[in-house]
Order: C-alpha cells, then structure tokens, then sequence
C-alpha cells in the first residue's frame, strides 16, 4: 500500500445514484479518512474530488458525466469511481481526459491510489470485464471464496472503516453485494457480480455502529435483498436476521428495500407485514411491469393476478402497508395491450409510490438485441401518459390514510417555518429517500430528531401526508 501523505490532503466525495452507492461512498470516505485524508464538503479548494457514478441507465450515465465535468470546474484533481467507471474502463478515461477512471479493485487501496494521482504518477485505467466470472456458480462456494480473497474483487466487502458522510437518524445497511438474476435489460450483474451475502453478524455489528452515531431507522439494500442468505446455505436468514437488527438498542424501525416478487418468501412476506418489533411493513417489491408475456421477454416471472394477490396476501396481514415500484414502459415488442394490462395492476395494486422509467438499450444486454424496438417518441409518451395516472392513484392512496394513525419518524423541525410543534418526517409506508414525507403538528417540546411520534392523519398534499399528534405521542429513542 502506497504510503499516507505527510500532510493532510483534502478530498470532497460526490454521490450519485441508490442508496448501495451511498453506502460505498461511506465506505470510500472511512478508508480514505484512516489513510491520512481530511474530507470536505465542497469540492472548490479540495485538492481532490471522488465522484462516486451511477451506470445504470442512460439518464443516469449522463448525469455522471455532468458531475464529473462540473467537479473539473474546481481546479481539484477529480476520480471517477463507482458503476459508470467499473463498467466503462478504459473507454471512460479516453472520452474524458479530465479525470482519473478507478475500478472496484482499487478500492481497498483507494488512499493510495488517490496519492498517486495527486503526486502525479500515471495510473493505467481498468479494461471492464463480466464480473460474475469472479466467483463459483454455485451461490454456497463463494463464501469461502470472498474469505479466501486478500483483495475486495467484490465491491462493498470491506465494511470496516465506514464514516458517516450525512447527518439525520437514517442510513442505509447493505446486506449484499451483486446480482444473480439475468433480467434482459439489466447489466447491473456483469459489472457488480455474483450475489453474496454478508455474514448476520457483521450486518449486526454494523448496526450497532449506525446506532451509536445517531442512526434510529435502517434501510437494508442490496440488488436483491430476497437473496439474502442463500450463498450462506440458509434463505430463512433474513427472516432470522430482521428480528435481531430491530432490538439493536437506539433502532426504532427497521425496514427492507429491494425486493424482488418472485423470490417473497411466505415466511418472510408475514413477518414483514407483521410490522411488530421495529420491522415496518413496507414492501419495496420490483414489478417491473405486469403483462405476463412482457416479463418473460424481460426473463421474469409473475403477472398482475399473481402480484394482485401478494399485495392483497400482505393486506390482509397489514391493512395499512405501504407498496412501492419501478415500472418501466417502451421495453421491445411491448404492445397497447400491455400498457393496459399495465395500468389494470397499477389501478387496482393502489400502490403508494410508483418509479416510472422509459426503456433504453444498455450495451451487453439481451434486450438490447431484441426485435420489436419502439420509437422514442412513442416511449416518451406512454412515459408520460402512466406518470399522470400514478400521480393520481398515489394521490388517491394518501388520501384513503386519512383518519389512519400512523407511526412518524421525526427528521426535521419545522418551526422557524410552521411554527412551535411542527416537524417534517416519513410514516412507515414512506421511505425516507423517496416515497413523500409526513408533516407532523402538536409535536411535543423536547423532541428530537429520529424519535418516533404516533399520529392522525388529517389531510394530503399528493403523495405527502399532514398528520396531528396523538398524546401520548412520543417514542424514546432506543425504546
């Protein structure tokens, strides 16, 4: 390992993308914060600018590329890390000379790396390869693999040194990295790899450490968090697991993003819409669409009838669960018929947020290869014509909660704007990134960030809710 420098130097990290890349940044900023480098929030008079991209889809890598360019503008020396740059390589750094392009495997080295490029010493960049060819085929070898690694190859497999880059009582908790699903659209496995779980102990120990820093609710992603624990020779782990992060001491949620359909267990179905313990009953559930012949093309399985009934299974377990998706319009050879089939789901799911994506072509995919291509023009607009009705069904969703009581987590005081009492925070059916906000009145004096209030809801505003404190109201942080 190139040796620390002798003077602090100063690096700003830039973030895009889903909460896995916020995590991986922490995880950056921790190794470069013990290697000797001072973090700063502002990239004008860094001397160096960590801009960690997001590769998923077009308007994603553009994106990337702005923030790459705009972190060129402050002088610093400016490092491209994250998807963009592991699936780009070598053709990344060609098309922009401005930056220094690192892969996943530079990241256990990343203060040295970063002392390279600052003393001026020429880095070769990475020629992108299919990294699921890193580890065995068989999901239960791999673990002694990882073990048997001296080097990370596996993004997201040093969870040691994490530091904290933004404030507030919630953070994300990844409990795998990587994909083992071979969706038609979907490059995500080539460049992040086979599916590997993290040990339970290790997320438990993590845990503890968000806890310690303030941290009341935890999200847990992964690329696919219904996959949890099948490589460790056990697909009951989560169901083990969730339990045990929710009595951490200081976590008063606990809720579960990415999870895929076809993989929902029953077991773990019920213990999520159970919502006891911390766990929220909160569904984060990748539709996708719901024409049956379209998800084959796209090489997934279900339909509208068989989502229809895991929504309604959940239900009737959780009348008050809250359901999100990402949907995606214009895939090749999707027809009228299917966008109909579509917004049948979408009407009758009454699902509380809805992703709404076009489909673009993403090199090394076989959708891309597909027959049947829709013109741009003609994906633009069933975009927008299923954006305008989700936004009036997630409306009318937060309108049925009216009268609910809800369960708020506090994020933000409000009262230099609204007045004495009043606080901006997410209910259990919101996530706390995405998914609308509540704003809570009558909040009691004393209270605090990540606390927990139970409310009324009184009235809407879209997707977002406003809420009236019921006494008595507040839940101590760490029960």
């Amino acid at each position: 390992m190139t040796a620390a420098p002798d003077h602090a130097r100063t690096v700003a990290v830039v973030t895009l993308g889903c909460a896995r890349n916020e995590v991986d940044s922490e995880e950056l900023a921790g190794r470069l914060a013990a290697e000797g480098y001072q973090l700063v929030d502002d990239a004008d008079g860094a001397d160096a600018v960590l801009v960690n991209t997001c590769g998923f889809i077009e308007t994603a890598k553009k994106d990337s590329v702005d923030a790459i360019l705009a972190a060129t503008d402050s002088g610093a020396s400016v490092v491209a890390v994250g998807c963009m740059a592991e699936r780009y390589g070598s053709e990344l750094a060609g098309a922009l000379p401005e930056a220094t392009v690192l892969g996943f495997d530079d990241y256990a080295d990343i203060g040295g790396r970063l002392d390279d490029v600052l003393s001026g010493r020429p880095l070769v960049p990475h020629t992108p390869r299919d990294r699921r060819t890193l580890l065995p085929i068989s999901p239960v070898q791999r673990t002694a693999a990882v073990a048997a690694s001296d080097s990370p190859a596996i993004p997201g497999h040093d969870w040691l040194r994490r530091k904290r880059l933004a404030s507030g009582p919630t953070a994300a908790l990844k409990l795998a990295s990587g994909c083992d699903r071979r969706c038609s659209f979907c490059a995500i496995p080539t460049f992040r790899g086979a599916f590997v779980s993290r040990p339970p102990a290790e997320v438990l120990g993590e845990a503890q450490w968000l806890a310690s820093q303030g941290v009341t609710e935890l999200v847990l992603v992964s690329e696919n968090s219904t996959s949890y624990g099948k490589d460790l020779g056990d697909l009951r782990s989560l169901e083990k697991l969730l339990p045990e992060l929710a009595a951490v001491e200081g976590v008063v949620r606990v809720r579960v993003a990415y999870l895929q359909p076809a993989e929902l267990r029953p077991g773990l179905l019920e213990l999520i819409a159970g919502g006891g313990g911390g766990i929220a009953p909160y569904f984060d559930l990748s539709f996708q669409h719901s024409s049956p012949t379209l998800l084959r093309r796209m090489r997934r399985f279900g339909g509208t009838e068989d989502f229809l009934r895991t929504i309604e299974r959940a239900r009737s377990l959780a009348p008050d669960a809250g359901f999100r998706t990402n949907v995606i319009l214009g895939f090749p050879g999707e027809t009228e018929e299917d966008v109909a089939e579509l917004e049948r789901f979408l009407t009758e799911g009454r699902l509380d947020a809805v992703g709404v994506f076009g489909y673009s072509d993403e090199e090394g995919t076989e959708a891309m290869r597909l027959p049947g291509k829709l013109d741009q023009a003609e994906i633009d607009a069933r975009v927008r014509r299923v954006t305008d009705l989700v936004e009036e069904l997630t409306a009318q969703r937060a309108e049925d909660r009216i009268g609910d009581r809800v369960e708020v987590l506090l994020t933000e005081d409000l009262a230099d704007d609204e007045g004495p009492g009043t606080w901006l925070g997410h209910a259990a059916h919101q996530d706390p990134d995405s998914d609308g906000t509540t704003t809570v009145t009558g909040v009691p004096d004393g209270a605090v960030a990540g606390r927990l209030v139970t409310a009324e809801v009184v009235g809407t505003d879209g997707i977002d809710l406003v809420a009236r404190v019921l006494v008595p109201a507040v839940t101590p942080a760490g029960r």
